[in-house]
């Protein structure tokens, strides 16, 4: 079990840089940004995407939201995608420093892979940034996230509140965690369980079957989920690390017509993720503002492409490499039914995806104007 990364200090970190409002997204992996003294030039940023597989948020949030950030701020900038090949990923570092890249972020695929892309970029004297996820043990400078411990006590809250609101009499909880290789999996994890343990200690519910899902593979889960169904029909509860997993959730649960009827819970916020809210068929998910995720990260990614050490005021403890890493870490959100307007008036998700033909008298209802 990996030990939990300790945030030790608290607040919302501020950057001293500030962006200019964002512009619309050319739709390629690479931008030359326009304007500025050439002779003052910033350098070249590169990013590294983990997948298109875990999550959507990779391709239609984070992407659009850095390169809209790094446009508006007139910086060379090439964003690619590893869809989660170890191999691809580090020949895609490898042609980013090569190409000229003077900052790399990355969002790990684990932490070895990730470590070596980093310190062969520090060796080369590149600037690096950890995004979501930390590398255990690596060297980045700088590492952009939400709290994940909350993230997955949010998690545990909600699934609690659901069961409670339906009046459960010692429901058998399953839990789906994520991967076993991200560090974000498992303080999710470590945030439900600390709400959990307490309730399975007491007797109030009882602990169910508990398992891992290799690289949050959603088809894995499904499989993984209808094995532990059918070891345990009497699920009354299933904790989901992300949305992805809850609607594999679901999805075994409509063949059993169980769904609505055993609540599930996701993360991320995906439209996927809030149609099931509407349906009734998934109890909660978390919201994670992405744009604040990518917009603090490219800050500092803009201000180390300008040869500038921003402060950030915070840090997290990286157990493995025994060090402190300044870090900006922002606040999630649950969302239920009656908050699922909050992700819409934001602008994460738009009314027209959200409120297609099936869910419109549901959305109606939920107060999405």
């Amino acid at each position: 079990m990996r030990k939990r990364i300790f945030t030790l200090a608290a607040g919302v970190a501020a950057l001293s840089l500030g962006l200019t409002a964002c512009g619309s997204d050319s739709g390629t992996t690479t931008a030359q940004g326009g304007g500025g003294d050439a002779s003052a030039k910033p350098g070249k940023i590169g990013v590294i995407l983990p997948d298109s597989k875990s999550s959507a948020r990779w391709e239609t949030a984070d992407r659009k939201y850095l390169s809209e950030a790094f446009q508006a701020a007139g910086v060379e900038f090439d964003i690619q995608n590893a869809q989660g090949d170890k191999n691809q990923f580090q020949t895609i570092a490898d042609q980013m420093i090569t190409n000229g890249a003077t900052v790399l972020m990355i969002v790990n695929l684990d932490s070895g892979t990730g470590k070596a892309v980093l310190d062969k970029a520090k060796s080369q004297g590149v600037a690096t940034i950890d995004y979501d996820r930390l590398t255990l043990g690596g060297s980045a400078e700088y590492y952009v996230s939400f709290d994940n411990t909350k993230v997955g006590q949010l998690q545990g809250e909600g699934l609690v509140k659901c069961l409670t609101d339906m009046k459960a009499d010692k429901p058998i909880i399953a839990r789906l965690n994520g991967s076993p290789t991200d560090n974000n999996a498992t303080l999710f994890k470590e945030g439900y369980d600390g709400v959990l343990k307490p309730k399975f200690d007491s007797g109030e519910y009882v602990e169910g079957p508990d398992q891992w899902v290799p690289d949050w593979d959603n088809a894995q889960a499904a499989t993984i989920f209808e094995q532990m169904l059918t070891q345990q029909p009497k699920i009354g509860g299933v904790l989901a690390a992300n949305d992805g997993l809850g609607n594999a959730v679901i999805t075994i649960l409509k063949k059993q017509n169980l769904n609505g009827k055993v609540p599930v819970t996701g993360q991320d916020a995906t439209v996927q993720g809030l149609q099931n809210i509407l349906a009734g068929d998934q109890c909660m998910t978390v919201y994670k503002a992405i744009k604040k995720e990518a917009d603090a990260a490219a800050r500092l990614a803009i201000a180390l492409a300008k040869g500038e050490k921003p402060a950030v005021n915070q840090t997290v403890r990286d157990p493995e490499g025994n060090r402190d890493v300044p870090a900006v870490l922002e606040e999630p959100q649950a969302i239920f039914f009656d908050n699922v307007k909050d992700v819409v008036a934001d602008g994460f998700v738009s009314k027209e995806e959200l409120c297609t033909e099936e869910f419109a008298a549901k959305c109606k209802e939920a107060g999405i104007e």
